[in-house]
């Protein structure tokens, strides 16, 4: 059993750090294409395999989740903003959780993303 759990955390605290800011840099690119309003950015850095919570609906798949993003690209001005200040990986470094603060446009705190 020990070795069992043992090949299921591979990774080193290293490794971990290391995707921690792959994470943080992914976030900050999102967040930075919908500022620029760059949405063909934003859709290369959805995975395919991307889901999304709306108020009424979750996407699933990167063809409609861009769909559903496509929408917050269409005008001038971006709705919101968002910035990555936590993000965790987990052992075996396949997944990673990022969360932080969305802003209105003036800059109001409105709301915090969770992102895996």
């Amino acid at each position: 059993m020990a070795m069992l759990l043992s090949a299921c955390s591979t990774m080193t605290a290293s490794d971990l750090s290391l995707l921690q800011h792959q994470v943080f840099a992914v976030e900050r690119a999102c967040a930075r294409s919908m500022a620029e309003r760059k949405f063909d950015d934003f859709v290369r850095l959805l995975s395919e395999h991307a889901v999304s919570f709306g108020s009424r609906d979750v996407r699933r798949c990167k063809a409609d989740v861009a769909a559903r993003w496509k929408l917050f690209h269409a005008d001038p001005q971006a709705p919101f903003s968002w910035e990555p200040d936590q993000v965790e990986v987990s052992p075996d470094g396949l997944l990673a959780h990022a969360s932080g603060a969305v802003c209105d446009p003036t800059g109001k705190l409105i709301s915090r993303f969770n992102s895996i």
